[in-house]
């Protein structure tokens, strides 16, 4: 006689847990374009906005499916932090877009454009990681991922920390130090927010493997 599954779990997760990875790359691959090279920049920072917009539907869909499904792959309140934590970073990333054009910003930092670097580095962390949840068996394979995570945080940290240190030094306007700290506030929580995601994924190995 067939074995019958009573209560089936929704796989669908882990499909909407990969898109969404895979938006936060796409979108810091944007990021780090616009930042890089100074053009288009209308035109990208919309790629950009689209790009939050999709990781906005992807959100929904996860939120929809917690509330309609009985079991979950892992726990509901694991789902909704790590949904909640990708979808913050990349509202964060494009935070720091819009500012630029808020701010009337004639070229990037050398500085800020070395934190999109992390930013990309970190999305790409994430989409080693996070594909890795539906196979059991590799849980612990997550944890290199995270590690690394963690160490681009302190790396952006450094970078914070003397990005402003360089705006007290070398500019003179006040307005501009003003405009340039929360753009690397944005730009940072950015790269925080991935650690977020970093210590949730660990939660769960430490649940599950």
């Amino acid at each position: 006689m067939a074995r019958i599954r009573i209560i089936p779990r929704n796989e669908r997760f882990y499909d909407l847990f990969d898109q969404s990875a895979d938006n936060l790359m796409a979108a810091s691959e944007r990021l780090v374009d616009l930042f890089d090279n100074f053009d288009n920049t209308r035109e990208k920072a919309r790629a950009i906005k689209k790009l939050e917009r999709d990781g906005d539907e992807i959100t929904h869909k996860i939120m929809e499916n917690l509330h309609r499904s009985f079991v979950t792959p892992i726990d509901r309140e694991d789902i909704a932090l790590l949904t909640n934590s990708m979808d913050d970073m990349l509202d964060y990333m494009e935070g720091a877009v819009k500012r630029l054009f808020l701010y009337h910003i004639d070229q990037p930092t050398p500085r800020a454009t070395e934190i999109t670097y992390i930013i990309n580095k970190v999305a790409i962390e994430l989409t080693k990681a996070v594909p890795l949840l539906r196979h059991p068996r590799k849980l612990k394979e997550i944890l290199r991922h995270c590690v690394e995570i963690h160490r681009l945080e302190n790396e952006a940290d450094d970078l914070q920390h003397a990005a402003v240190a360089d705006l007290f030094e070398e500019e003179t306007d006040v307005k501009e130090i003003i405009k340039w700290r929360d753009i690397y506030d944005n730009l940072e929580h950015a790269v925080d927010r991935g650690e977020d995601v970093a210590n949730v994924l660990e939660g769960i190995v430490l649940k599950y493997a």
